[in-house]
Parts: C-alpha cells; structure tokens; sequence
C-alpha cells in the first residue's frame, strides 16, 4: 500500500503529518511537490519519503495524475491520497484501506460529514460546509448515490480502478477529484465512506470563495456531461475506456 502526497507549500505542517503516518500499514510514502517555493521539498528529504518534485507548478489535479502514475509503477495494490498539510488525520489510514483489501469496495472516501456536527465543531466554515451539502445533494442525484460528502480529499483507491479510468484525461485543477468520482460511478466501482475526522488552523490549505465558486461549477458541468454520455448525446472520453 502506498501513500501519495499531493504538496504544494507544505513546510509548515509536512513533519507532523508524516509523524501521525502509521509506518507498520504503509510500504512506500510519495510526496510530489508542485514547485513549492518554500522548504518543502528539502524538508521531505529529510524524511522517510520518496520525493519528485515538478520543475514548474502544474496544478492540484496534475499533481495527482503524477502521484498515482508513479504509485501504479510501484506495483501498489492499494493508494491513498493524503493531503501534507494536516487537515486529515494520518491514523486513520488502516481503516481507508481495510474495505479495499477485503475487497468490499474500490474506493474509499474519509467523510468529514459522515457524523453530524462534527466538521461544524472542528471548524469547517459554515460558507463550505452550506456549499458541500448542497453539491453532494446534486451529485448524489446525478450519480445515484447516497453520499454524505462529495468533496473529501481523503481517498483511497484500488489498484483496478486506478488502472481502468482514464484519470489522465482529467482535469489539471481542483476539478480533478470531482471527475474522478463520476469516473468511478461511470465504470461500476463500489463506493464506501468511513468517518474522517479534520483539523482547521491556519496552516492548513484552504480553497478560497472564488476558486470554491470555479469548483463548484467545473463540478457540476462535469456532472453534466457524465449525463449526456450516459445519454448518448455527447459523449466524453473522460467515461470511456
């Protein structure tokens, strides 16, 4: 099982989280950093980590793609994608993975929303936990789930489904995740939530009002166009093998 990294200037907060990884669970930890201009790439040598680093900044979606492409070449059965700044809790990862190995799902999403209150108490602005809702409640209808949080960036993925959806042709952007998930309801992959439990302070990364509004709309679009796939009206690579 490999952890992926998607950093982007994590100094402030990389040692602590790498600190709460539990070793015993985890085979390999990736770190890809997206041109930070801070100290984090040489704080992560410093660490128990692989360490890539792209020359120029690419975007959070971009970063992804080259997090996993290198997770799939290390022969990962199982990858989980772990934001460095601390927002999630690390510890949580041997229950990320356990429905993937038992092979009762193929992929797994840490919901902050899963227990009612409990990303309010943690700090969640009530502005993001209002929007999340109500595009969980539009994706949810789109994809026919019963989803409690749409938009966690705690996930872990199969090694089948990260082999079988074309993840390449996604977004370089926040949109990234979004498409993801309808790519993995697109192809029949199981879905399972566990209750992920999150940290707000202010190192932590945070997607501002406006870059939230360009999300939210880039998700539903893209919701949009997994409809008209389905539909045969306009049809996507993004949904095809």
């Amino acid at each position: 099982m490999v952890v992926v990294m998607p950093a982007r200037q994590a100094a402030a907060t990389l040692k602590q989280t790498v600190d709460e990884i539990p070793l015993e669970s985890v085979s390999k930890i990736l770190l890809v950093d997206d041109s930070s201009t801070d100290e984090t790439v040489a704080l992560a040598r410093e660490l128990p980590l692989d360490v890539i680093w792209h020359p120029h900044q690419t975007g959070y979606g971009a970063n992804q793609k080259t997090c996993y492409l290198h997770a799939l070449q290390s022969d990962a059965d199982v990858i989980v994608m772990l934001h460095p700044d601390g927002q999630y809790e690390p510890g949580l990862i041997p229950d990320m993975v356990a429905p993937i190995l038992a092979g009762e799902a193929d992929l797994v999403m840490g919901s902050r929303l899963l227990i009612p209150g409990a990303a309010l108490k943690a700090g969640m602005p009530r502005w993001k936990f209002a929007a999340n809702r109500f595009l969980t409640t539009i994706q949810n209808r789109i994809m026919g789930t019963n989803l409690s949080e749409a938009h966690t960036g705690y996930r872990a993925y199969s090694r089948e489904l990260l082999l079988t959806v074309p993840f390449l042709r996604n977004s370089l952007d926040f949109s990234f995740d979004s498409e993801l998930l309808y790519q993995a309801i697109a192809f029949n992959f199981r879905i399972k939530e566990v209750p992920a439990r999150c940290r707000y302070f202010e190192e932590a990364s945070s997607v501002g009002f406006r870059t939230g509004v360009v999300y939210g709309l880039k998700t539903l679009w893209a919701g949009v166009r997994l409809v008209m796939h389905r539909a045969g009206i306009w049809h996507s690579r993004k949904y095809r093998r």
